[in-house]
């Protein structure tokens, strides 16, 4: 039954080396970059915070000291550290070095570079809600790219009626991946903490019919260059006035 399990532990990758922000992240990591006053990371986090989560994996590379400092202090939810200053991993390979730590329980997945403002009820608990681990291995949080900030790629999955993903082929009734997901971690049974991409085990997860998606209510913001940092801080601004 779905609605009857919220992940309690969560993964956040923050170890990216942020190329496309620079000369922003020649002096400090993206997830510190503020937008609106608050640091990337910290919107992540406190997202995950509002809907229980009480410990998560933050994943370090790129000037990794201010990173540990500025979670140092941090009690919910609690940070523990994920270093990869020897080798970075890429998404799929930093979940598997973490994997000690996030245990056998499915756990939610935030990417640090990106943020969202919810709507009436958080989206992360939508996505908890959603979960249904007899039908999914990922189930993964989806924008409208119509109603996303900051956005210019192409769109990265079609939804089916019955919440199955594949593939959009950047087709314009698509939806783009939000960065935000549930993963169970047993879909890395056997796999070694090398770097790799998360894309290869959504492409097993949709061969299976288990990649699953929900979309967001909230407005999703993504900060992929300096010059979206006005956007995105009107984003905010907007949503603070109503």
């Amino acid at each position: 039954m779905t609605g009857s399990f919220s992940p309690k532990k969560a993964m956040v990758l923050a170890a990216g080396l942020g190329l496309r922000m620079r000369p922003i992240t020649e002096r400090m990591p993206k997830p510190l970059i503020k937008i609106a006053g608050k640091p990337l990371l910290d919107w992540g986090l406190d997202a995950l915070a509002r809907v229980g989560v009480d410990k998560a994996v933050v994943n370090v590379h790129h000037l990794p000291d201010q990173v540990r400092s500025h979670v140092s202090g941090r009690a919910s939810p609690r940070i523990v550290i994920s270093d990869e200053t020897k080798q970075l991993l890429d998404s799929a390979g930093g979940i598997i070095k973490a994997l000690p730590t996030l245990g056998t329980s499915p756990f939610f997945l935030v990417n640090a570079d990106t943020f969202w403002i919810d709507g009436p009820d958080p989206d992360l608990l939508r996505l908890a809600l959603a979960w249904d681990a007899k039908k999914m291995d990922i189930l993964l949080m989806l924008a409208d790219p119509h109603s996303a900030v900051g956005h210019t790629g192409k769109t990265d999955f079609l939804l089916s009626p019955e919440g199955t993903l594949v593939r959009s082929g950047g087709d314009a009734r698509g939806l783009i991946y939000a960065g935000a997901a549930i993963i169970d971690p047993a879909i890395f049974a056997g796999a070694s903490a090398t770097p790799q991409s998360l894309n290869r085990y959504f492409d097993i997860a949709i061969g299976k019919g288990r990649l699953h998606g929900m979309r967001m209510e909230g407005q999703w913001i993504t900060v992929g260059t300096p010059d979206a940092i006005p956007a995105a801080e009107e984003a905010v601004a907007k949503a603070r006035s109503r």
